[in-house]
């Protein structure tokens, strides 16, 4: 279904920063929001977490992109006001979005509560709603969003420490309780101390595993585990360490977004294990049988989280105090953060304060 024309969309006045062509440069923006439907919540944003898709999306890497594009996909905020049916939040309660605002909710996936692989899924931006305008995320002031989609955030989290678990925190929870990689005691490997590795890292220790991050920095082993909480540490470019550790883990959760050699990791597996590949690399990898045929292992492939994995996650992180680490930014300041994040120079997340440093955009 085609956008429809700016003239046709909405009344309701919002604004935040868009980019407006593949430069991925991002400014002030004026747009506008449905109003509040009877299933609907209105969101007054807090904070937003920038992540690699984010980067992806503005630059149009997937080939994709319509612009003028809102990015934002680790929303979190206030509920300011809800529709006449909506049963789920109250006013003033704190709720988060994430990349789902809607499905078709009758095929096999969303039946199944795996409604992020919905053919029919309306993604936070990018997208198009089922009234026919373009879906805007959440480097904005507000949002509306259907009930289902809307996560209640749990009172313990920190709201900007919590926002990249959205995103990052569920594309590595589901695919470790998936794919049974949630098991006290396991031993799982970690590839990658990024936005996606550092949280694998505590979610697999709030699971109770021993936990081995893998990379190709020598320089990162400090923080992992001293930081982090990791058990031990492997560079992945010496020989040595790795041929020691073959065999040695139960599972491997692999974060890095760009293609690299997999067949040394797989070696690292006892038998009968698997290599998840969550790091979005828009590549394809060589896979070697060799290692896969002689100890019958498996790599496998995960994205995201459905919206009922995504409320159990932050429920989870709750329980265990599982947050990101984060550098708050102003909003001012996203251009030079999404520089950053192509050079992957943040430790770990950048979250932005929307709530204090969102302007609206100057008369014209």
């Amino acid at each position: 279904m085609a956008a429809k024309p700016s003239e046709e969309r909405h009344p309701v006045t919002a604004y935040g920063w868009a980019a407006r062509d593949s430069s991925g440069i991002l400014s002030p923006f004026k747009f506008s929001r449905r109003a509040t439907g009877d299933h609907d919540v209105r969101i007054k944003i807090l904070y937003c977490g920038i992540c690699h898709s984010d980067l992806q999306a503005v630059k149009n890497e997937m080939d994709f992109t319509a612009y003028p594009i809102v990015p934002g996909l680790e929303t979190v905020g206030i509920a300011t006001e809800v529709g006449s049916k909506v049963t789920k939040v109250k006013v003033g309660e704190k709720v988060a979005v994430g990349i789902i605002v809607g499905s078709c909710g009758e095929c096999n996936e969303c039946v199944n509560d795996r409604d992020c692989y919905c053919p029919k899924m309306i993604t936070a931006y990018g997208g198009t709603d089922r009234d026919g305008t373009p879906t805007y995320g959440g480097f904005s002031n507000d949002t509306v969003v259907n009930e289902n989609f809307v996560f209640l955030f749990p009172g313990k989290l920190s709201l900007a420490g919590g926002a990249p678990l959205l995103n990052a925190g569920v594309t590595v929870y589901s695919p470790m309780r998936f794919y049974g990689l949630d098991k006290p005691g396991m031993h799982l490997g970690v590839v990658g101390v990024g936005g996606l590795g550092h949280l694998a890292v505590k979610f697999a220790k709030a699971f109770g595993a021993k936990v081995t991050v893998i990379s190709t920095s020598p320089s990162k082993k400090d923080e992992a585990i001293n930081v982090l909480g990791a058990d031990s540490f492997l560079v992945s470019r010496d020989t040595e360490q790795m041929q020691a550790a073959t065999a040695t883990l139960d599972g491997i959760i692999d974060t890095v977004p760009v293609v690299h050699p997999i067949e040394p990791l797989l070696w690292l597996l006892k038998n009968h294990s698997k290599l998840v590949l969550v790091g979005d690399t828009m590549g394809s990898f060589e896979l070697p049988i060799t290692p896969l045929a002689w100890g019958r292992r498996s790599v496998a492939s995960s994205i995201g989280g459905s919206t009922k994995e995504t409320q159990e996650m932050l429920d989870f992180a709750a329980e265990h105090n599982v947050t990101a680490n984060v550098e708050i930014v102003p909003m001012d300041y996203v251009n030079t953060a999404m520089e950053r994040v192509e050079k992957s120079d943040v430790r770990y997340r950048f979250v932005i304060d929307i709530g204090n440093t969102l302007v609206p955009p100057p008369e014209s």
